[in-house]
């Protein structure tokens, strides 16, 4: 930029802190912190990041979010970096700790929206590293509407060992066969030494790398700057140009609300599909869509996912990283190859301002055929991710059969019914289970929970077995983006609000097609009725206060993204227009 822009403060949120001589006590604390009078009279940009020491997904943001101070300033606006929390779902998963998982997210996008409105920020910068960090910073954005950019951290570098690539995925598989004594103690402890050998989220495309691609399709991130791994300070360019660009944003007036549209959400659900992306996308994209007043609920995310192939061959359905991703050309050469099927509307704005038709006309790179193959013959016809409905979920379920052949995609068997993830993880590990069994595992619903856990340990203990090919698994919980095998989540109503789930008995014959989309179970009507009249009512929960007492008193179904306020269609005022 050569000129820097001029912005008419009297219409800026920051005019009430920084303004006239009422507002000499505000500006007494700015110039406190050594801003001068030219920056404490620019548009204020507020940078966001969900920095902590909790795990490697989020220890680079710190030293990005510096960077894009450097591009807001360079576009004429006065940079203000706060942070806010995350739970890492790798350090959360298997115990109590993973409950707090999904109500983080909600705790992200309102403490930042409370920070933007305390404080009255014009704009916002976003950067997030760790699954419900990046969805719950664009939610914040769409909340909002102030002009803003999101910028992921990252993926980690994959570890190696015995000449191949290595994630935390296969640690956790790893614990199953030691379980199984396929896997000794010196084994395990080589092996967890070396899997996580850098900064960045787990490098697969498990639910932080999907989201990050989301952010791109949707048009909220620059495209491309999702791909480059944590470590590379090439990220730096990505970094500066989002604090220029959310300058550029503030000038003319482009929100969140111009960018995401039913439209580019379709957008962004191709995108997982395609790359046979983590099923909580499934809440995720509805749950950002409700901060926009857009009706876009899980069986919308689900009709996207049943006509998109899916043509990108990463992990954990096959078998490359984020960084083979990255530099194979990254989600720009994806969405040229969905384009090419038709499958991409060209018109969507970016937070660049152009189109993404006009961004995809940027890029040269062609499909490489190893990471990303051409749409003409993908890896398979059906998305990686399909939705699932029956009489055991009328508000319907997701999973994910990236990398499983289609003969494995139809299962039935008895039902082996657990009241919680820990009684299924101790029969699992215990191998108190058969082949052929359906394991169930009911009251890990958003409210039931609370919290919607995922089902990592479990179904990476059946991995380590050998036995993810030989049981299903459906829960009215979640799943990691890791989870492999035939397992199916967000199965709704949850059982805590008396959907069949909760009406299930050990031995009912359940069915899963995931090429029809059934989830069913051989029950008659009047069957059920009985069983739900004689229904004790939901689980009593140890959480009667605090956190998750208020997160499962509010939140909403999961078909609907699991939210926990009226969100667009409710709001009396948008932030942005005070």
């Amino acid at each position: 930029m050569t000129d820097t822009p001029r912005f008419d403060k009297s219409r800026l949120p920051s005019r009430h802190v920084t303004e006239g001589p009422a507002r000499a006590p505000h500006r007494s604390y700015f110039y406190a912190m050594g801003l001068t009078e030219e920056e404490i009279h620019q548009p204020w940009v507020g940078v966001a990041t969900c920095w902590n020491e909790a795990a490697p997904c989020n220890i680079a943001l710190d030293r990005q979010a510096k960077v894009v101070k450097t591009g807001v300033a360079k576009g004429g606006g006065t940079a203000r970096e706060f942070t806010t929390i995350t739970v890492t779902d790798g350090i959360a998963m298997g115990h109590e700790g993973m409950k707090s998982s999904l109500a983080s997210r909600e705790a992200i996008a309102d403490t930042v929206e409370l920070t933007m409105r305390g404080h009255c920020y014009d704009a916002l910068v976003g950067l997030a590293g760790c699954d419900k960090s990046l969805p719950g910073m664009m939610m914040a954005m769409v909340r909002l509407n102030v002009p803003s950019v999101f910028i992921y951290g990252g993926s980690i570098l994959p570890g190696r060992l015995g000449g191949k690539d290595v994630t935390v995925q296969d640690v956790f598989e790893a614990v199953g066969k030691h379980q199984a004594g396929n896997y000794s103690d010196a084994e395990l402890s080589v092996l967890e030494r070396v899997a996580c050998p850098s900064a960045g989220a787990c490098g697969g495309q498990f639910t932080a790398n999907t989201m990050a691609c989301v952010s791109e399709a949707i048009g909220l991130a620059l495209l491309n700057s999702s791909g480059a791994p944590a470590p590379y300070e090439s990220r730096d360019q990505y970094c500066e140009a989002s604090g220029i660009t959310v300058m550029d944003l503030l000038a003319r007036n482009l929100r969140p609300r111009d960018i995401v549209t039913r439209k580019s959400l379709e957008n962004a659900a191709r995108v997982v599909a395609c790359t046979g992306g983590s099923t909580n996308a499934g809440l995720h994209l509805p749950a950002i869509a409700h901060e926009a007043g857009i009706d876009f609920d899980l069986m919308d995310v689900c009709d996207i996912f049943r006509d998109t192939p899916y043509f990108v061959n990463l992990k954990p359905g096959g078998e490359y990283v984020a960084k083979d991703l990255y530099e194979a050309g990254g989600l720009p050469v994806v969405m040229k190859e969905l384009r090419k099927a038709g499958l991409i509307h060209e018109d969507c704005l970016t937070v660049t301002g152009r189109s993404m038709g006009e961004e995809l006309d940027r890029i040269s790179l062609e499909a490489d055929g190893r990471v990303i193959h051409p749409v003409a013959t993908p890896i398979s016809k059906t998305g990686g991710v399909v939705g699932l409905k029956g009489n055991l979920a009328p508000d319907g379920a997701i999973v994910k059969v990236a990398g499983m052949p289609e003969e494995e995609q139809v299962f039935t068997g008895p039902a082996r019914v657990f009241e919680c993830e820990e009684d299924a993880f101790a029969a699992v590990k215990a191998r108190d289970y058969e082949p052929g069994d359906v394991i169930v595992i009911r009251n890990e619903g958003p409210a039931g929970g609370p919290g919607m856990r995922e089902m990592l340990a479990t179904t990476a203990a059946l991995s380590g077995q050998a036995m993810g090919k030989r049981v299903a698994l459906i829960t009215d919980g979640r799943f990691s983006g890791a989870t492999r095998g035939f397992c199916v989540g967000h199965v709704g109503p949850e059982a805590a609000h008396g959907g069949p789930i909760a009406l299930l008995q050990n031995g009912d014959m359940i069915t899963l097609n995931a090429l029809t989309g059934e989830l069913s179970v051989a029950l008659s009507e009047d069957e059920m009725d009985a069983r739900r009249k004689a229904w004790a009512g939901a689980k009593p929960t140890i959480h009667s206060s605090g956190a998750l007492y208020k997160y499962a008193q509010l939140v909403g179904p999961t078909r609907m993204g699991a939210v926990t306020h009226p969100g667009a269609k409710g709001e009396g005022h948008t932030y942005a227009d005070i």
